[in-house]
């Protein structure tokens, strides 16, 4: 096929518009884009429960969905419990905390 045929010009825009479909979230699945952005929000919310001092939170579970934090897990007291979702929405791109944290 020459590149400037009618048949050609069907499966180049075919391509396209399956690789554009590809790239778009829906609902209930993130895109490429907020898989990353949660991805990171999760990593910067475990590195602040890591290294705080009050929250000795070592026993939280950490999911991010669209910028909503869901804190899972096991602390000591309630001041802990408190302090991991303190932590959690103190850090930039988190939209909401779910503090699922059950004390021992």
């Amino acid at each position: 096929m020459k590149p400037g045929s009618l048949g050609f010009r069907w499966i180049a825009a075919a391509i396209v518009l399956a690789a554009l479909t590809a790239c778009g979230g829906t609902p209930t699945r993130e895109s490429t884009g907020e898989y990353i952005d949660d991805t990171a929000i999760t990593a910067r919310v475990k590195a602040k429960l890591a290294t705080d001092a009050k929250a000795r939170a070592r026993e939280v579970n950490v999911e991010t969905f669209k910028g909503r934090v869901q804190l899972s897990g096991f602390a000591s007291t309630v001041e802990e419990r408190r302090e991991a979702a303190a932590i959690a929405r103190s850090v930039k791109g988190v939209t909401e905390v779910v503090n699922d944290i059950r004390i021992k």
